[in-house]
């Protein structure tokens, strides 16, 4: 099997029109944590990258085989991947151990991370390791609430970074959080200034990383994730389910499979932090749309709750509708009429 933890991490950047991505990504690349990364932005934008490893890549719009169609990278990404492995074998660039995407601001992250986690070569190379969305202080609530594109930016981030927060005022931050919270329960929001400290960890983190895994687990438990309510913005619901009862490790592969085969394109983003029955340890989940990563797994339990949580970004499904199925198919393990209730 593939080890995932040893293959090349790649994280998206991603964010609206004039959102600050070239910025960061920018102040991401002058941390000595990461001077080993090749970037591939789709354009090269007003603020000039100096970086040694840099390439262009574009976009179309694509009609994707479950039937989306979505604005997607084209061949380009698979090509300037493979183009960059060869000469890392071959030791024609210097070494790379990490990859960012830079996306144009009306980008879906979703098709690069299609494109990552099935393409057959890439996927034996390169893995997910997180996409970043940039948010703008002073236009992000009218973003939301005006363009689908923006919504799905947030909406399948696992960092949210807030720029121009001091052109803002702090009621406005505060109604910009409230709603990017709506859009995503389970991302880390932070103000740019904040993400100064430690900044490489908006791209080090994540659940295949030795030192970051402990990390995101213990974010996806925060109070703010599991207790945050259900809300809606631009038909896009985020929540987390708590499930006392361990959960058997069958029943919940053949539900996620059935879940995500049927509504894997309104299944955003899907979490979790498993308790499997006869797994003394935890297990952690990623799921992207139609595909979920394999899992992970933590060596101990971040506190003394042994409760899985599951959290959910998704687009015109309902909550009771997803809790109860699972539930069904828990209880009822390997019964064949077992369906998406």
């Amino acid at each position: 099997m593939t080890n995932y933890g040893a293959l090349t991490p790649v994280n998206v950047i991603t964010g609206f029109l004039g959102s600050g991505k070239t910025t960061l990504l920018q102040r991401l690349l002058r941390s000595s944590e990461l001077s080993d990364v090749a970037v591939l932005v789709n354009e090269f934008g007003e603020v000039g990258l100096d970086h040694h490893l840099l390439r262009n890549v574009t976009e179309s719009t694509l009609l994707l085989e479950n039937g989306c169609v979505c604005c997607a990278v084209r061949g380009d990404l698979q090509n300037a991947l493979r183009t960059l492995l060869s000469q890392r074998t071959r030791g024609e660039v210097p070494l790379f151990r990490r990859v960012v995407i830079e996306t144009s601001g009306l980008a879906d992250p979703a098709p690069i991370a299609y494109t990552l986690l099935s393409e057959q070569i890439l996927r034996h190379h390169f893995r997910l390791s997180g996409i970043v969305t940039t948010v703008d202080a002073v236009n992000g609530v009218s973003q939301l609430g005006e363009f689908a594109e923006a919504v799905k930016q947030v909406s399948m981030a696992d960092r949210v970074i807030v720029t121009k927060t001091d052109l803002s005022d702090e009621a406005s931050l505060a109604t910009l959080r409230s709603k990017l919270r709506a859009v995503n329960v389970a991302a880390q929001i932070e103000a740019s200034a904040e993400a100064r400290a430690d900044a490489h960890r908006l791209l080090t983190d994540d659940i295949y990383d030795a030192e970051g895994k402990v990390r995101e687990a213990r974010h996806w438990l925060a109070e703010e994730v599991a207790d945050n309510p259900p809300d809606h913005t631009a038909g896009v619901a985020s929540f987390a389910i708590v499930f006392d009862r361990p959960l058997d490790w069958t029943a919940f592969g053949v539900w996620a499979s059935m879940l995500l085969h049927r509504h894997g394109a309104d299944v955003l983003r899907l979490k979790g932090l498993l308790n499997v029955a006869g797994v003394p340890t935890p297990v952690l989940i990623n799921g992207v749309q139609h595909i979920v990563h394999p899992p992970s797994h933590l060596e101990r339990w971040p506190d003394s709750d042994r409760r899985s949580r599951l959290i959910f970004i998704v687009r015109g499904l309902q909550r009771a509708r997803i809790e109860r199925s699972l539930t069904v198919f828990n209880s009822l393990v390997n019964t064949p009429a077992a369906t998406m209730a």
